[in-house]
């Protein structure tokens, strides 16, 4: 059997890449971001927000080194309705999320929910050398493939040599 692993790793390498191969976070991501300046007001992000029926956007970062922050429905309603602060008035970086956790483009999406169910986040930029797009739990529920498990080597073995001492073990 020890012979047999050997000669299934080498026959089924190739196979098992293109099967496991893991979704990245560039695959899945959404590439139409839409940004706002934190010196805009909340009513403009509002407004922004409901004519592209969005439920975050990003804040631009105010230069090369400031990152890069997050305003989301939810810190419109606890922040400034909830408290009856006037929108019209209140600028977006006294509300936002800053810095906000950012992925990288080649993580995996494995990884990504990880990073999202750890930090009880539900969107977050993607950023290498700027901005790339931004990725949320959406996308990973609906675009990833996280529900199809790659299969082993023994199962790929078995599967070809459905006689081999082996694959009959279990029967």
């Amino acid at each position: 059997m020890r012979q047999n692993v050997a000669s299934m790793k080498t026959k089924y390498c190739n196979k098992i890449g293109e099967i496991s191969a893991m979704m990245r976070a560039e695959d899945i991501m959404s590439k139409d971001v839409v940004t706002i300046s934190g010196s805009a007001t909340v009513a403009e992000a509002v407004k922004l927000m409901k004519n592209k029926g969005l439920r975050a956007l990003i804040v631009e970062p105010r230069s090369g080194r400031d990152p890069y922050g997050m305003v989301t429905e939810t810190d419109i309603v606890y922040k400034v309705a909830a408290y009856g602060n006037d929108p019209k008035t209140l600028r977006v970086f006294e509300i936002m999320t800053k810095p906000c956790i950012t992925v990288s483009p080649d993580l995996g999406v494995e990884y990504v929910a990880r990073l999202f169910a750890n930090t009880k986040i539900r969107r977050a930029p993607v950023v290498q050398n700027g901005l790339k797009g931004i990725i949320s739990i959406s996308d990973v529920m609906h675009k990833s493939d996280f529900i199809e498990k790659s299969k082993t080597y023994f199962e790929l073995y078995c599967e070809e040599n459905p006689s081999a001492p082996e694959a009959r073990m279990y029967d």
